[in-house]
């Protein structure tokens, strides 16, 4: 398993580090009824006042760090192992453009209240990015992906700039931005269900994205008086979200798979010489 992806090891050291920290924070919680270190580990903000260990805090608590654990193997690890293709500047761009998007949409859950509504714009104007740097790759003439991604998640930049210098009252404007990025998504999504350079699971990684906030609301709904459940819950979209920028950008630098025949004159050429 540590041989597959290029950098598996430094994966696995980072989750054993943080899959320990979160244990002491569980022990903590269960048998000295302090929930701080466990609501950090698992949201990265301090324990919200009103918040007390119950077995469905700790619960879904454990359900967010474990999502974190799951994410840090998946990004860190890297590519799969092997010399890469050949990759051209559109696709390096591109690549940089997913790890970024990637590490914004972490830095959402550092940022405090304060630094929340920056994080933000950071964050779509990192997705809008990645909008323009997926089309050279996804190639054909795509107008409305593109227009589609630029509405969404360019738009979305501008609404958060208003809110900063406290413009508000663009309710309207917000929704038909989501609109036009949940467009841009399943239009990309379609896009790597038929090109191999991306893996079956990366696309179902995104396509979880998508999908899993609307189970997970209807989850949260009749607990909403406890404290911490719709945080915690809220967690697994943005894991996804990480997940499937990160692999996109793995993918596109793994080894590509020879077809059967190619390999055959490989090989018979080898024999030959």
């Amino acid at each position: 398993m540590l041989r597959r992806h290029r950098s598996a090891l430094s994966a696995l050291i980072l989750v054993g580090l943080y899959g320990a920290a979160l244990t002491v924070a569980v022990v903590v919680a269960l048998v000295f009824g302090q929930l701080g270190p466990l609501w950090w580990l698992a949201l990265f903000t301090p324990v919200a006042e009103g918040a007390v260990v119950t077995p469905l805090s700790v619960l879904v608590l454990v359900l967010a760090g474990l999502s974190w654990v799951w994410a840090i193997w998946q990004v860190v690890r890297g590519p799969l192992a092997g010399s890469p293709p050949q990759q051209d500047r559109d696709v390096m761009r591109l690549r940089v453009a997913l790890y970024v998007a990637a590490a914004t949409t972490w830095l959402l859950h550092l940022a405090g209240s304060l630094a929340w509504d920056v994080a933000t714009v950071i964050d779509f104007v990192a997705m809008w990015v990645v909008v323009l740097r997926f089309m050279p790759v996804l190639g054909g003439d795509r107008p409305f992906t593109r227009g589609a991604g630029v509405l969404g998640y360019g738009g979305f930049a501008v609404i958060g700039v208003f809110d900063l210098v406290g413009w508000s009252g663009l309710g309207a404007a917000e929704s038909i931005c989501a609109l036009a990025a949940l467009a841009w998504t399943a239009l990309v999504l379609r896009a790597q269900w038929g090109d191999d350079r991306w893996e079956r699971a990366t696309f179902g990684y995104g396509l979880a994205s998508v999908v899993a906030p609307i189970p997970l609301t209807a989850a949260a709904m009749p607990f909403s008086h406890e404290t911490g459940v719709g945080e915690a819950l809220g967690v697994v979209p943005s894991v996804l979200l990480m997940i499937w920028l990160a692999r996109s950008a793995h993918d596109l630098a793994a080894p590509r798979r020879q077809p059967p025949a190619e390999q055959a004159e490989v090989v018979s050429g080898e024999q030959a010489t």
